[in-house]
């Protein structure tokens, strides 16, 4: 019974996938939507700067502040 169980589970999940595949439609990047207006291509150093940089110094000054204007007691 086990053996059972598990092909018609395998053999379903496999037809749901399938049937998935099959039915859903191409992305058609190419092809443009009234209305789009795409942004100009960032550089390498724009991206970094933006996606690595900027969280990074967020984080930093964040956490400065936060040391800064911590008002606990210190036990030592």
């Amino acid at each position: 019974m086990d053996k059972k169980n598990a092909l018609r589970a395998g053999s379903l999940a496999a037809g749901t996938t399938l049937m998935m595949l099959l039915m859903s439609s191409p992305a058609l990047a190419n092809a443009r939507d009234d209305g789009d207006d795409p942004a100009p291509k960032l550089s390498v150093v724009e991206t970094l700067g933006l996606y690595v940089a900027a969280p990074l110094v967020l984080f930093l000054v964040i956490a400065g502040l936060v040391m800064v204007l911590d008002k606990s007691k210190k036990k030592a």
